[in-house]
């Protein structure tokens, strides 16, 4: 996504000053250097106007480098802290930062665009669609029945939107399909534990789905955290599919119904899912890699290998297992039978 939330679907607010942000997240200034605090980042991501936070110690090294003007940390990681950068201490540094970003950062709310969302007459927009402010929508797309269509969301030519579909924060290329009640670009699954309880972090990022994908019905695909959530070319993906933030999908792949996909998972390109393949959150499944359908993935998949199974590994691992349990319970069933 680059350094900083995309203009055209988040507002930037007023800079604070490094106490007003401590005050606000419910953190204590421990080296105020000076400056004012613009935007939120990653670590990795942030520059002299952003706050960073830091919450698990396997961070430490990217806190080290980080060059953020401010990072939120716990009081343990104060000394790893930049020395040019300020420094909040807070107990829940996460969501100190969800904190900051909602006073930094707002979404742009829907409003009926201006004339000129269409690149020209063969845009074809059903009975009660709805388009964002600064949206644009590429010739010879249709866009169907009590669709909504964001603010700032860009959709490429011959492109077809099915009825009761959303489309937000989101970058979509040419000859894409959408089926009836796909949801693309709702906030992803974010949440840190505050001083009173759970709060939602703010979700910043996009959903980038490059040509010729399809999509289909009731399907959800959640915008990033900070970085893009990116569909590649021509993969195709079935009915009541979930993918979730930060997911990287390759180019040409299938994924069948009721696959989940947690968040920041890594896929190569023509990799296949079965149907109600569940992937835990960041693992990699190499290229040409094939989940079988029910399979539950809690580790990385190498390139062009096939994993079945809870939880998931090699298939004739899996098969060798299975074969072997099976003969063990019919020969406990048979000398209980004795």
């Amino acid at each position: 996504m680059g350094i900083a939330p995309d203009p055209r679907f988040f507002e930037t607010l007023a800079p604070l000053s490094v106490t007003d942000l401590a005050t606000l997240a419910g953190g204590e200034v421990v080296r105020d250097s000076g400056g004012s605090i613009f935007r939120v980042a990653p670590l990795g991501a942030a520059t002299a106007n952003a706050v960073a936070f830091m919450g698990d110690r396997k961070f430490i090294e990217a806190l080290r480098l980080t060059a953020a003007g401010c990072v939120i940390v716990p009081a343990s990681a104060v000394d790893a802290a930049p020395l040019d950068a300020s420094v909040i201490v807070s107990r829940t540094p996460q969501a100190a930062w969800a904190a900051a970003s909602t006073a930094l950062h707002r979404p742009i709310t829907l409003t009926q665009a201006a004339e000129g969302w269409a690149e020209d007459d063969s845009v074809i927009v059903e009975p009660g669609v709805v388009v964002g402010k600064g949206a644009s929508i590429g010739s010879g797309t249709r866009v169907g029945a009590n669709s909504v269509i964001g603010p700032g969301v860009q959709i490429g030519r011959n492109c077809e939107i099915g009825p009761n579909v959303t489309v937000a924060f989101a970058l979509i290329g040419d000859r894409v399909k959408l089926y009836a009640g796909v949801r693309i670009g709702e906030a992803g699954f974010g949440a840190a534990g505050g001083a009173t309880g759970a709060v939602d972090v703010p979700q910043l990022g996009r959903v980038i789905v490059q040509d010729n994908v399809t999509v289909g019905a009731n399907t959800c695909i959640d915008r990033g955290a900070f970085d893009d959530t990116v569909i590649g070319e021509n993969t195709k993906i079935d009915n009541l599919v979930m993918i979730a933030h930060n997911c990287v999908i390759g180019r040409n792949c299938l994924i069948a119904g009721h696959a989940g996909i947690s968040g920041s998972v890594i896929v190569g390109d023509g990799v296949i899912f079965g149907g109600k393949a569940g992937i835990g959150d960041h693992i990699r499944i190499g290229e040409g890699a094939r989940v079988a359908a029910g399979a539950g993935v809690l580790a990385d998949i190498p390139a062009g290998e096939t994993w079945s199974g809870y939880p998931a590994k090699p298939i004739r691992q899996f098969l060798r297992e299975t074969v072997w349990v099976s003969r063990q319970a019919g020969r406990k069933g048979a000398r209980t039978d004795d």
